[in-house]
């Protein structure tokens, strides 16, 4: 959204500029590509919003999760558990960038400094809102810990970015690595997450499971490049694959040692993301083939001006509300609590809960629209510009660094002002070193 846009008139901006944005899209363009991405994040945020529970026990607040609760909901993480797809279209969205730029004469450091404009530049405004709450909410003797439980929960979606900002650093050599030897290069790192699971269960070693952010999640990035080259044309190859992965997903879920849920469950001494496990990239084997089995028909169906209008309008801003989504749904269950805590009363899996949750659902939704309309003008992508590639391959690491740690414990610690100093400073650092700047693309 311009910078000039009045905020006040969002309908006569906002769809008008889709609208044009559609109009002008080339028919070249893989519009599903951008649908799943749409409708990937509408997945996500309505998942987090359902599976977080805050509960009012003798007038204290419990922080807790569905999951628990409720055992059965753990089979809906199946559907909800959708990040593989993000790490599918990137694939196929940097393997068409990166070809278009080595093409055209750009430098990987130019290259780079465009992407993470648009990945980083809008989480800033995100860090520096919660540093200054942090400090605000502690200097009035709101407690340490409860200080980092709303912080870290309303971060959660930081982690993502952490790990996909590098694997967007390394989109040169895993592109090189798919033109050289093809499906090869994603068996090989299937076979390096098989061997890491082995010693996280066999061996004991769990420090090392935290390899498989990179083994995992570049193979279903290169399943990516597979879908990009043309590799799933037909229904009847993507169904084969699905199948296969679904029989794997299956056993390995049955015979164990992984659990059924597809996100971390609370109190579950084995998480199947945290840090990922198999079944993440036979989750995403199986999304891959049943998602582009129907990519035919879709990509029909979004010819029409209205579905792909929307589309546009959702990706336009598509950061912003997953950036702030749970920082919207943090803000009304703290005024709830203000409130003498109305609504939170009511005891998690009870008839009475569930028939509230479209209540909640809405209202989250309702107080993100602001922080889109206020947020969304810095989701712009940048041109690049020429810089020495080691600047933003320096400042990604230090970004990603400090995204994850703020994912994990969120903001309070014992440095000025209550916060964990250097771990927000990192990713601001990191973000000068690599040249991004808030809301300074294009």
């Amino acid at each position: 959204m311009s910078g000039n846009a009045a905020p006040t008139r969002p309908r006569q901006t906002l769809w008008p500029r889709a609208a044009a944005v559609a109009a002008a899209t080339p028919e070249s363009r893989n519009r599903y590509v951008d649908f799943l991405r749409a409708v990937s994040i509408g997945a996500v945020i309505t998942g987090h919003w359902m599976v977080g529970v805050l509960y009012l026990v003798d007038g204290r607040p419990t922080v807790s999760s569905l999951l628990e609760y409720e055992p059965w909901t753990r089979w809906l993480t199946w559907v909800f558990q959708v990040m593989p797809i993000f790490f599918l279209v990137g694939g196929y969205s940097n393997g068409v960038s990166w070809k278009s730029a080595t093409r055209s004469g750009k430098t990987y450091g130019e290259w780079l400094s465009s992407r993470l404009q648009r990945l980083v530049g809008p989480v800033l405004p995100l860090l520096i809102l919660w540093a200054v709450a942090g400090a605000v909410a502690g200097q009035f003797g709101v407690p340490a810990e409860m200080i980092g439980t709303g912080s870290q929960v309303a971060l959660i979606p930081i982690w993502f970015l952490a790990v996909y900002v590098m694997v967007v650093v390394l989109v040169p050599a895993t592109y090189a690595a798919w033109q050289r030897f093809g499906l090869a290069s994603v068996g090989l790192l299937a076979l390096l997450a098989v061997a890491d699971d082995a010693l996280f269960f066999a061996a004991g070693i769990h420090s090392i499971g935290w390899l498989n952010y990179a083994f995992i999640w570049v193979a279903v990035h290169q399943l990516g490049y597979a879908w990009r080259d043309g590799y799933f044309e037909g229904p009847r190859k993507a169904l084969g694959w699905a199948l296969v992965g679904a029989v794997l997903l299956a056993g390995m879920v049955a015979l164990g040692p992984y659990p059924v849920s597809m996100v971390s469950v609370p109190g579950e001494e084995v998480s199947n993301t945290l840090p990922p496990k198999l079944p993440m990239l036979l989750m995403g084997i199986v999304q891959t083939g049943l998602l582009l089995s129907i990519e035919a028909p879709l990509r029909r169906w979004l010819r029409r001006r209205t579905p792909w209008t929307w589309t546009v309008l959702v990706n336009g801003m598509i950061m912003t509300v997953f950036l702030w989504h749970l920082t919207a749904s943090s803000l009304v269950i703290g005024l709830a609590l203000l409130a003498g805590g109305v609504g939170l009363t009511l005891p998690p899996g009870t008839g009475v809960w569930w028939a509230a949750r479209p209540v909640w659902l809405l209202t989250y939704a309702v107080a993100l629209i602001p922080f889109a309309l206020v947020f969304g003008r810095f989701e712009r992508g940048g041109r690049g510009r020429p810089i020495t590639a080691w600047r933003p391959v320096l400042g990604a690491a230090l970004v990603c660094a400090g995204l994850a740690l703020l994912a994990l414990d969120g903001v309070a610690g014992g440095g000025w002002f209550g916060l964990r100093v250097w771990v927000l400073a990192l990713p601001l650092v990191g973000a000068a070193v690599a040249g991004v700047g808030v809301g300074s693309g294009e």
